[in-house]
């Protein structure tokens, strides 16, 4: 599997900590977020994700059904559908 698509995905990473960066997740949640985005380049089968608990991986329902996430903390998700070939269509998502 090639890298994985970080649709709305911030771009501090790369030093460019842009407006669209920044309204898509508040800066101080960067480093969290990468941390939690960088397994998605190497899991095999949704269970990977299972570990830490703290993920609380999930699937989701409504219009995101067939969709899965997991926690970057209390109000931030990152959100994904599921392949054969692993996660697509990433995205970073405020819960609230």
């Amino acid at each position: 599997m090639g890298k994985v698509f970080y649709l709305h995905a911030p771009d501090g990473i790369d030093g460019d900590h842009t407006r669209a960066a920044r309204q898509v997740c508040p800066e101080s949640l960067w480093k969290v977020a990468f941390r939690k985005l960088d397994p998605l380049d190497s899991v095999k089968s949704l269970d990977d994700l299972r570990a830490p608990p703290g993920n609380q991986l999930e699937a989701l329902s409504g219009d995101r059904k067939g969709q899965f996430s997991f926690r970057i903390n209390r109000q931030y998700r990152i959100c994904f559908g599921w392949t054969e070939f692993g996660p697509d269509q990433v995205e970073i998502v405020d819960y609230h």
